[in-house]
Order: C-alpha cells, then sequence, then structure tokens
C-alpha cells in the first residue's frame, strides 16, 4: 500500500502539513490555480475577455440552440444565480449572447451565443489549446498524458455530482 492509501492519525500541525494526501491535494490545487492564472491571462491578452466569459461561451456552445437558462449557466459554472446574471449583462453588453424568450416558458429566458460570441470562443480556443499544450501537457510524460486526463474527468465529475444545486 503506498503513502497515498495509508490511513495515519495527525496529531500534530508538522503531521498535518506533511500528510501525503495534504500535499498532493495542495499540489493539485496550486497547479490549478496557477494554471487558470496563466492561460486566463493569455485569454484576456490577445481575445478581451475573461476565463469566466470564455467557459461560458463554451457551455453555450456546447449547449446549441435555444439556449440555456441563467440557473443552467450557474449550475454549469457553480454560481449563484444572480452571479451568472451579472456576467451574462456583461457579456451581452460586450455582444457576445443575447437573451431570448424560452419557447417551452414565455416568461423564462434563455442565452445563447451571438455570432461575435461564436467567432470569440473560436479564435480563443485556438490560443488555449496552444496553451495548454505549452503549460499544461507539455511538462508531463507523454506516455501519462491521456491517463491523467482520464483521471481528471473521473475527479470533475465526482465532485460535480456531489455539489449540492445552487439557488
Amino acid at each position: 500500500m503506498g503513502e497515498l492509501d495509508a490511513q495515519r492519525e495527525i496529531t500534530t500541525a508538522k503531521e498535518a502539513a506533511d500528510d501525503e494526501l495534504v500535499l498532493a491535494f495542495g499540489r493539485l490545487q496550486g497547479a490549478a490555480n496557477r494554471l487558470e492564472y496563466i492561460l486566463g491571462r493569455r485569454i484576456e491578452e490577445e481575445c478581451g475577455i475573461s476565463h469566466l466569459m470564455y467557459e461560458v461561451l463554451l457551455i453555450l456552445g456546447r449547449a446549441g440552440e435555444p439556449g440555456l437558462s441563467m440557473r443552467a449557466i450557474g449550475q454549469e459554472q457553480v454560481l449563484s444565480t444572480g452571479g451568472a446574471t451579472r456576467l451574462v449583462d456583461r457579456m451581452e453588453a460586450a455582444g457576445l449572447v443575447r437573451r431570448v424568450t424560452d419557447p417551452d416558458d414565455r416568461r423564462g429566458r434563455l442565452v445563447h451565443l451571438t455570432p461575435l460570441g461564436e467567432e470569440t470562443v473560436v479564435r480563443a480556443s485556438r490560443l488555449h489549446v496552444e496553451n495548454i499544450r505549452r503549460y499544461f501537457l507539455g511538462p508531463l510524460p507523454a506516455a501519462h498524458r491521456e491517463r491523467f486526463a482520464e483521471d481528471l474527468r473521473v475527479l470533475s465529475h465526482a465532485a460535480r455530482d456531489s455539489l449540492p444545486l445552487l439557488p
């Protein structure tokens, strides 16, 4: 059984700081934060949108027509409905998205990409893929890349499924 699988009781601050699971999760979090900063900064500099806006454009691109509700966007991005509304307001002002009446609920509104939003997400994605190759895959041994990507998918889905639905 490896260090990560071993169960030991933590009894001191030093043991807590040196615990292999605590260290492993800290490395994951640190890598994710640094990569998000590096990759997000490049998208912002080159395309004029935040990383969060880029993520919403991807979500809307994946959803296709007729679009998504604010609630669905918020749940997908772990934002409150109010947070999603403010973000979409900024994106709408920038011409990236527009709100339309929900064909299934005349009181509801759906958000979908504009042609500028489509163009922006394509341009940002081309840049993003280059940077992912450079900063995310580049440092990893080639033989580990596919397994690592699959492990991240499993972790992401498990964490998503454990989250409570946001109001």
